[in-house]
């Protein structure tokens, strides 16, 4: 299937290639969809941190609750199933990543996608988050979301 007009429009820019990035995305896609318990995301965090599962999953848990709360916009997600994302979606993506690194800058993209001033509380997560990735061992490879 081609990528048609209406599709890149609502899906600009494709999946990541980074596994990790990718493995965050399908949970963010299915806590979005089917809420903070969802079980496809919880088992996904458990088939990839292993035992250390539950610090990662309750970070993005965190965030996923904290960006519903404040948010003055909705946030776009795709079917799981898509090759493509959602502006939002990368948007979440790179301010977890560069949440650490960046922190003014990350708050800046959260800001913008959720439509607030401030979003301290969804910063925090998407910084913990972030670092817990790191810290088991499945830091975000660098690549351009386009």
């Amino acid at each position: 299937m081609s990528d048609t007009p209406e599709l890149t429009r609502l899906l600009p820019i494709a999946a990541p290639t980074c596994h990790n990035r990718r493995i965050l995305l399908f949970a963010i896609r299915r806590i979005a969809a089917h809420g903070l318990d969802d079980a496809h995301a919880a088992h996904a965090m458990i088939g990839w941190f292993g035992l250390g599962f539950r610090r990662p999953l309750i970070l993005l848990r965190a965030l996923m609750a904290e960006m519903s709360r404040v948010s003055a916009r909705k946030i776009v997600v795709a079917p799981c199933c898509c090759n493509r994302m959602t502006a939002t979606e990368a948007g979440i993506l790179s301010a977890v990543d560069g949440a650490v690194r960046d922190p003014q800058g990350a708050h800046d993209m959260l800001s913008e996608l959720l439509g607030v001033k401030h979003c301290l509380g969804a910063l925090g997560s998407a910084q913990a988050l972030g670092q817990a990735f790191a810290d088991l061992g499945h830091p975000f490879e660098q690549e351009e979301l386009h």
